[in-house]
C-alpha cells in the first residue's frame, strides 16, 4: 500500500517481503529529508546501493540445521570461539559488530559446527538489540539440541553508542546467556568463560 502525503510516499509491505523500487524511493526522500542533494553523480546512485545494502543485512541466508547422533557420547564442551557478528541496531538502524563465542555440553545430538556460525547470522541479519540476540541464539540451540547446557557470549562494539550521542569510541558491549548446565553448575560455567576469554 502506497500512500501520499506532502510529495513523499510511505510504503507498507507484508511482513517477510522486499520491494527495492520502493526502498530505494524512500532512501532519496530520506537524504532529500536531511538536505543532500544528489544531484552530484558520486550521489546519484546511493538510494539504490542504501536500498540494496540493507536488504542484504535483514536477509538471513537459509540453512538446514544438520544434527547427528553423538554416537561416541561426547559430553565434553563443544565451543566456537570469535563468531564474526554483524547486525543493526533497531533503534538508531546503525551498524554493530563483533563476535559470538557459542557452546553446548551435547545431549544425544551433536550439531554441524559450521552451523554455529550459521545461527549466529540467522539471528543477526534483521534490527536487533545485542541482549535480544544472545538469548535467541541460545534459546535455538537448547530447542533444537536438548544439550545439557548452552553458552553464548557476544562482544560488540555499536556504532549508536561510537560514532553519535556520547560518542564513546573503543566501547564495547558484552552479553551472555548460559542455560542448564553452563548456568547451574559453577566448574562448567568457569571452563566456558575461560574458554572464551572472558573472566568469570
Amino acid at each position: 500500500m502506497i500512500v501520499s502525503h506532502s510529495s513523499l510516499r510511505f510504503v507498507h509491505n507484508p511482513a517477510g517481503s522486499i520491494d527495492l523500487a520502493a526502498a530505494e524511493l524512500a532512501a532519496r526522500n530520506f537524504l532529500a529529508a536531511l538536505g543532500i542533494s544528489l544531484d552530484d553523480e558520486h550521489l546519484h546512485a546511493t538510494p539504490g546501493r542504501m536500498a540494496r545494502a540493507y536488504a542484504e543485512l535483514f536477509t538471513p541466508r537459509p540453512f538446514d540445521p544438520t544434527t547427528f547422533a553423538n554416537d561416541e557420547g561426547y559430553d565434553e564442551l563443544v565451543l566456537a570461539r570469535r563468531i564474526p557478528l554483524r547486525s543493526v541496531c533497531e533503534h538508531h538502524l546503525l551498524p554493530f559488530v563483533g563476535v559470538a563465542h557459542v557452546g553446548y555440553l551435547p545431549g544425544d545430538r551433536i550439531l554441524g559446527l559450521s552451523k554455529l556460525a550459521r545461527v549466529v547470522e540467522h539471528f543477526s541479519r534483521r534490527p536487533q538489540v545485542q541482549e535480544r540476540l544472545t538469548k535467541q541464539i541460545a534459546d535455538w540451540l537448547d530447542e533444537h539440541l536438548q544439550p545439557k547446557g548452552v553458552g553464548v557470549v557476544i562482544e560488540a562494539e555499536h556504532t549508536c553508542m561510537t560514532l553519535r550521542g556520547v560518542q564513546a569510541a573503543g566501547t564495547t558491549a558484552v552479553t551472555s546467556t548460559l542455560l542448564g548446565s553452563l548456568r547451574e553448575d559453577a566448574r562448567s560455567r568457569q571452563e566456558f568463560l575461560s574458554f572464551t576469554g572472558i573472566t568469570p
